[in-house]
């Protein structure tokens, strides 16, 4: 059928129809077609207040607060309880947009929470609320995990609360560090916890009868060459459920853990405390019903400069590629006088692929690096979109050459051979610095909109809705 003849048929489906193949199929052998991202919506979704708790409405960055089903986006917020006094005075609220803007149409009425609740949703139609609500008056204690299920095509029926199950009897806090993963076409999830136990992440799995058939632990990494050797908790993970197939990438969470540097960091700020935050690990389980796990395995490290490392993204291709984005800071400045005055700062955003449980080369995406280049790149997170093209959104601040201020989003390709493609820009009034997306491991499906919630630049203090076209 020739394009002449579609186009006498239907003229604006079947150029609509012919773009799309333009950008999902370019000609054997060329490169793929860039991206043109055409923004389409940037709203606010509600304002929200310091809890003081030490958590926030972005604090389950490696989980999602925002679900696509069909034109319909169902996203969790989190609001202050003034009654209430920390570290559980929040509770969960639940907000859709399909057609006419963002409506708040639910909340939790008497559950208190510290955390942010994080959402997925299944191929029945069926929306998941991960939530956590306290055992005590509000102040620090034992909490209980919980699940809320409700129908997307009537949100307004009764609620369905489960409770998950799990190996043993672990002791669950305000702190739970959860995450939740869904595989949407199969309507299962995976729900992953910290306990007061210092070795081992609980986890549980819910099949598509919502039983929960299998639970147990992972031990943490083990931190051998440490000068005091020690389980190295793993916290803000990515985590992607797949045909039972579970992968997780996630950044250490432990005390200071050089004396030198505890020491110094504590003239500096008079606490005994600081959390490293500098080694980005992964692991996985190839089908999570046999409570079997591989190896820990290291994919980065700023151990030797006190540095920064923060999980991006995961996505598992239809190869069986593992692919991770992650951001890294190079040197604590605090410390470059004293510990390591000839290290030179950077920060960048980072991307590698796993095949058949080989770690293949790491790939730097946007780097700064100092006396070099002052756009600072964050927040990186995956765009899959239905033909299998992986596309990374992220943000930069700071200057450009000319010393100009820089705050803005772009966006990139990462080809099949693991090579990116030049960053565009991506035309936003308010650039937004911290977000979610509508990720296919919330169960929402792969697509060519991508749907962010967050917070701009702009108003740190409202959390905002953003869609964007990758036509």
């Amino acid at each position: 059928m020739t394009e002449n003849f579609i186009l006498a048929l239907v003229p604006r489906a079947a150029s609509l129809v012919l773009s799309l193949l333009a950008f999902a199929t370019p000609a054997l052998g060329a490169a793929p077609a860039p991206p043109a991202p055409q923004v389409e919506i940037e709203e606010d979704v509600y304002a929200f207040e310091d809890a003081k708790n030490g958590a926030g409405p972005m604090w389950c960055s490696g989980s999602t607060c925002l679900v696509r089903v069909g034109d319909q986006l169902f996203a969790s917020g989190l609001e202050v309880v003034k009654t209430a006094k920390p570290l559980n005075n929040c509770r969960w609220v639940l907000y859709t947009r399909a057609t006419n803007g963002w409506q708040r149409v639910r909340y939790s009425p008497l559950s208190l929470t510290r955390e942010p609740c994080p959402v997925a949703v299944g191929a029945d139609g069926q929306l998941f609320i991960s939530t956590h609500p306290t055992l005590t008056n509000g102040t620090a204690g034992p909490s209980r995990p919980e699940m809320v299920a409700y129908q997307t095509g009537d949100i307004m029926a009764p609620r369905k609360s489960m409770t998950p199950e799990w190996a043993g009897t672990p002791a669950f806090t305000e702190h739970s560090y959860r995450s939740l993963a869904a595989d949407g076409p199969r309507n299962e999830l995976l729900l992953l916890m910290h306990s007061t136990n210092h070795w081992a992440m609980h986890w549980s799995f819910m099949d598509a009868s919502g039983n929960w058939p299998a639970r147990g632990e992972v031990l943490w990494p083990w931190g051998a060459t440490y000068a005091r050797p020690q389980p190295i908790r793993i916290a803000y993970p990515n985590v992607l459920l797949r045909n039972r197939e579970v992968h997780v990438c996630g950044v250490s969470d432990i005390v200071e853990p050089n004396p030198e540097w505890r020491a110094f960091k504590k003239e500096l700020t008079g606490k005994d405390w600081d959390y490293d935050f500098r080694r980005l690990f992964y692991v996985h389980s190839h089908d999570i019903r046999s409570g079997q796990w591989q190896n820990w395995v290291e994919i980065a490290s700023r151990e030797a400069t006190c540095g920064w490392i923060m999980p991006g993204d995961l996505w598992l291709d239809d190869q069986g590629g593992v692919h991770l984005l992650w951001s890294e800071r190079a040197i604590d400045e605090r410390l470059r006088p004293r510990f390591f005055p000839q290290a030179q700062q950077s920060h960048g955003i980072y991307y590698v692929q796993i095949r058949q449980d080989v770690v293949g080369a790491r790939r730097t995406l946007a780097v700064a690096e100092e006396g070099l280049s002052s756009e600072i790149p964050s927040a990186p997170r995956f765009q899959i979109t239905p033909d299998g093209r992986i596309f990374v959104f992220y943000f930069v601040s700071g200057a450009d050459a000319s010393g100009k201020a820089v705050s803005e989003n772009r966006l990139l390709e990462v080809l099949k051979d693991g090579t990116a493609t030049a960053p565009v820009t991506v035309p936003m009034q308010r650039p937004m610095n911290s977000y979610f997306t509508a990720t296919p491991r919330g169960g929402s499906p792969t697509s060519y909109t991508l749907d962010l919630l967050g917070t701009t630049v702009a108003n740190p203090q409202k959390i905002s809705y953003a869609r964007i076209q990758l036509r």
